[in-house]
């Protein structure tokens, strides 16, 4: 992108020293580019904003290069088909993995900061709800995690129902986790040149070094057109000579990922601690270009690599080109999780605040399984984890691939339920509706522990009693109004007109003057608002 600005602003020089040595324009032309001396612009020296240092007869030029990054966006994101309704009559079971990641969030979040409408596929619910934490039951270590349930009514069709389904892992302080082996993978490409990605990677590093343990060490891998080993294994007890490898960290070249995750996973199993938290975390904007840079490569690759006990975190920056599809693929297959910083702010609520969850797994392969009773029951959808979805056999079957979750984290899914009788179909041989049980659910969660590879059975039921939307708990409301914010921005066919202020408004009605994430989720609505107007 830097290249392609260069050559549109030569290129606009040549027009206005061609003007101003009385070029043959019109009278009006002559106006804007009249100087007694050819202008030449500065090119060596970008601004804050990005773009290039030039005077007042540069506005043109400024306008031109915005139109030119957005004919150049090469971003990618997977096509996302949104749940339907299904009878539980003939889907009685739901079965999907959870998803801890939030980095669809973060990315959209920079869209409508600068003004621009998502792609209905950079949009992912489950992402959106589980940013937010939420004051689910506190477990002990020994149970895990807890589970919630609540139910109550649909705040887009009133004539529905929610479920909400919650975890909540149980909280490690930083100080007591087990000290940790990890290897930066960075990526300092050409493509990374831009402000908000290495420049914004070495202070989000550098922020998440000064959180770490004496206890901790790190090695520092890079990759371009080669991969290098910037910084051996080293203890925390030398965090200035961490902190001074990534300072002279610098971006040019091709993209040569696969050579890059090798030699990262080759250093963290010869450092690998036992008992100890070993992890490879990647940062990139996804643009791999050479090896093996197809997204079912590099997934194949890191399958490869999963089984030897070193977890995957990826932090994706930037913009233009930014990969998303690649970047969460190769996090779901590589037992890690997956972010977005779009700012220092993000990198100090991943990388310190929350570096616990983002560091420490506490339960893995984690699935969950809804049945619904059909007596109750007409109909029900998962909102979100449409590329999370399992089958149900994969439930019980301990080969399956599933999510994780870490210390202190909190996942949400939702349901939106069509209350009333399931309608009985004619196969010969379905069981047909005759129960006289009260529950209108049963939920089902297999995890594993991190050492582990037999998987562990947690069942409770939902009984059949609800609440009307403003007896509901703030995390019920909040989670909801979040939860239709994204399916809005996808534009589901389920919102029944609800708009984005009755979105603010249910909000509004949770909010905590403390609670800084939620009044930025106010903001975004509003930054949404503007933009649909």
């Amino acid at each position: 992108m830097k290249n392609k600005k260069r050559i549109i602003a030569a290129y606009i020089t040549s027009l206005v020293i061609l003007a101003s040595c009385g070029g043959g324009g019109d009278e009006a032309t002559d106006n804007i580019y009249s100087h007694e001396e050819p202008v030449m612009y500065d090119m060596s020296t970008e601004v804050d904003d990005g773009y290039y240092e030039m005077n007042e007869a540069g506005d043109a030029m400024m306008i031109m290069e915005e139109q030119v990054s957005e004919d150049f966006n090469t971003e990618e994101y997977d096509y996302l088909a949104e749940n339907d309704f299904l009878s539980p009559g003939v889907n009685p079971l739901s079965t999907f993995s959870i998803d801890v990641d939030n980095a669809s969030y973060t990315n959209v979040r920079r869209m409508l900061n600068q003004g621009q409408q998502p792609p209905v596929d950079a949009v992912r619910t489950e992402e959106f709800i589980n940013y937010f934490d939420y004051d689910y039951p506190t477990p002990s270590k020994s149970d895990i995690f807890s589970v919630y349930t609540e139910m109550g009514e649909c705040p887009w069709n009133d004539a529905h129902q929610l479920m909400h389904v919650g975890l909540k892992g149980y909280t490690v302080p930083i100080e007591d986790l087990p000290p940790s082996n990890l290897v930066f993978l960075l990526d300092v490409s050409g493509s990374m040149d831009d402000k908000n990605k290495l420049p914004l990677l070495k202070k989000s590093f550098k922020l998440m070094v000064n959180r770490l343990n004496t206890k901790d060490k790190v090695s520092i891998v890079t990759y371009a057109g080669d991969e290098r080993l910037v910084l051996e294994s080293t203890s925390c007890e030398n965090k200035t000579e961490i902190l001074a490898a990534i300072d002279n960290l610098s971006s040019g070249g091709s993209t040569n990922g696969e050579g890059g995750i090798e030699m990262a996973y080759d250093q963290a199993v010869e450092n690998f601690i036992k008992e100890g938290n070993n992890r490879i975390i990647l940062a990139t904007d996804g643009d791999f270009n050479i090896g093996r840079s197809s997204g079912g490569e590099l997934t194949r690759l890191i399958e490869e690599k999963r089984d030897l006990g070193v977890y995957l975190t990826i932090l994706g920056f930037g913009m233009g080109n930014y990969k998303d599809s690649k970047m969460e693929s190769l996090a779901d297959h590589g037992n890690g999780n997956y972010f977005y910083i779009d700012d220092i702010g993000e990198s100090n609520n991943v990388l310190v605040d929350n570096l616990a969850g983002t560091l420490f797994t506490i339960a893995k392969d984690v699935k969950i399984q809804v049945e619904f009773n059909p007596k109750f029951v007409s109909e029900y959808r998962l909102i979100g984890y449409e590329n999370r979805l399992m089958n149900a056999e994969d439930f019980a079957d301990d080969k399956k691939d599933a999510g994780e979750l870490g210390a202190g984290h909190t996942v949400t899914a939702i349901y939106e339920i069509i209350p009333g009788t399931a309608k009985k179909n004619d196969l010969k041989y379905q069981q047909q509706i005759n129960n006289s049980s009260a529950e209108l659910a049963t939920i089902k969660l297999r995890y594993k522990k991190p050492d582990e590879n037999e998987s562990q059975l947690i069942e409770l039921t939902v009984n059949n009693s609800t609440k009307n939307l403003d007896e509901n708990s703030k995390d019920f409301r909040f989670s909801a109004a979040v939860a239709a914010f994204s399916l809005i921005l996808r534009e589901s066919q389920y919102m029944n007109d609800y708009s984005l202020e009755e979105v603010l408004a249910l909000a509004k009605s949770t909010l905590n003057l403390d609670d800084s994430r939620k009044i930025g989720f106010l903001n975004l609505v509003e930054k949404a608002m503007v933009i649909a107007s």
